[in-house]
């Protein structure tokens, strides 16, 4: 089972929103480059084939934590708990690590610019463990191995949207339609169709628990996260024109 591998709603390209206390997103561009690095090492298959491995041995397994099954036995090179973490660096193809790729690259450089650098870290490996955590106690007997970026990726998507609601991007919708619109339509859009599809579950193969659990744990940081002189949702910033780099 994949986090984050569902068709995309829409394709983020960029925004209106300038960086305005740090000069570079170092930790947004490091975890994307470890994220591919890792991919292209262990799971593309040009470099060594230990896909299965890699996600048996560091994917979020649930029956492992309320069961005790027993399935890692002979790949245990971690502690269990610690699969939280490990998990959302995997990804079962070149669209789905492309896809939470993308979105942490518009996303993630403003919400590491209202926090700073070490609470970024922090608070997107908080988001991706809560959304571990939500899939393993929704699916509590499931053996199939959780992985994938998405639920820290949506974690980050929330504390955007809080902070900076009226921020203009632009998105292809249905991957082919231009269009220019506020983050809070936008993103507003995506969270209501992972609670549709947590109820529906026409996608067995998704985990849209993970993802709310990453929403969550993304709206209850971030006004504790974000560097005391940072507003939220705006608050008497103007809008500024420059295209993001």
């Amino acid at each position: 089972m994949v986090a984050g591998a569902e068709p995309l709603m829409f394709i983020p390209l960029y925004d209106y929103n300038v960086l305005r206390t740090i000069k570079t997103p170092v930790v947004t561009r490091t975890l994307i480059v470890i994220t591919v690095l890792f991919f292209i090492v262990f799971e593309s298959g040009l470099v060594i084939d230990a896909q299965m491995a890699s996600v048996g041995a560091f994917g979020v397994i649930p029956a492992e934590f309320y069961l005790g099954a027993g399935l890692r036995s002979e790949l245990a090179v971690i502690p269990e708990s610690l699969t939280l973490v490990t998990y959302m660096f995997l990804h079962s193809g070149w669209m789905h690590l492309i896809g939470n790729m993308l979105f942490l690259w518009v996303f993630g450089d403003n919400v590491e610019d209202a926090m700073g650098h070490a609470r970024f870290l922090v608070f997107y490996l908080l988001c991706g463990a809560a959304g571990g955590f939500a899939h393993a106690f929704a699916a509590p007997t499931s053996e199939a191995p959780l992985i994938g970026a998405s639920a820290a990726v949506a974690g980050t998507l929330a504390a955007y949207v809080i902070l900076h609601p009226r921020v203009k991007l632009w998105v292809l919708f249905l991957g082919r339609i231009p269009l220019k619109l506020s983050a809070m339509w936008i993103i507003g859009a995506w969270i209501a169709f992972q609670f549709f599809n947590l109820f529906i579950a026409l996608d067995e193969e998704t985990s849209y628990a993970a993802h709310i659990g990453g929403l969550v744990a993304g709206a209850v940081l971030i006004p504790f996260m974000r560097r005391p002189d940072v507003p939220l949702f705006d608050q008497g910033l103007p809008q500024s024109p420059v295209v993001k780099r």
